[in-house]
């Protein structure tokens, strides 16, 4: 019996080891290759009448804030970012124009991978309310939007809303008219080398 017990641990050793040599670590320059330093940043605002209005952040800027104040007769104030990654700017290939809502119960979400670039709105909360979106691209290769997530209610008459950190806009919600509440959905800039 001694003799069995001592070829078992020999056996198991063996094994481990054909573990070890099977499971060897990547090279460094592999993994430290897909990191990068990503940076959304500010550049640009601007105040349009809410009523008649047709606003488009400038080219290779995306939405990520708004502020309300009062009816469709007051103005609304647009803020727009530029994105970085390792310093160079992300390029935003702009599309159209979204199918016109209604206001008063209008719910839109950028198709996946793109961000709100502007909106458009006729009227008061009867009247139509459109959106533009952006794909972001970054040395020719797709940037991604991850962990969309809804902001809590504001009151559309008095509110002002901002991006997280490397965050954009790409969805808005509104119910009701001056008085009623939107809510915006905001999403993460990611690039996986």
């Amino acid at each position: 019996m001694r003799t069995r017990s001592k070829a078992l641990p020999v056996t198991l050793a063996a094994a481990a080891l054909a573990v070890v040599a099977v499971t060897a670590p990547a090279p460094a320059s592999a993994s430290s290759a897909a990191a990068v330093t990503i940076r959304v940043e500010r550049t640009y605002s601007e105040t349009v009448y809410e009523s008649n209005s047709q606003f488009t952040c400038p080219p290779d800027q995306v939405l990520t804030g708004r502020s309300h104040f009062g009816d469709e007769n007051r103005p609304t104030t647009y803020y727009c970012s530029t994105i970085f990654i390792d310093d160079q700017r992300v390029e935003v290939h702009s599309g159209d124009w979204s199918a016109a809502q209604r206001e008063s119960r209008s719910n839109y979400v950028a198709p996946l991978d793109q961000a709100l670039v502007g909106r458009s709105h006729s009227g008061d909360e009867n009247g139509d309310t459109r959106y533009r979106t952006g794909a972001l691209y970054w040395q020719n290769r797709q940037v991604r939007l991850t962990g969309a997530a809804w902001t809590g209610e504001h009151k559309e008459s008095s509110h002002t809303t901002q991006a997280g950190h490397n965050q954009v806009m790409t969805g808005r919600l509104h119910s009701g008219d001056e008085n009623g509440k939107t809510r915006y959905q905001y999403a993460t800039v990611t690039f996986a080398g």
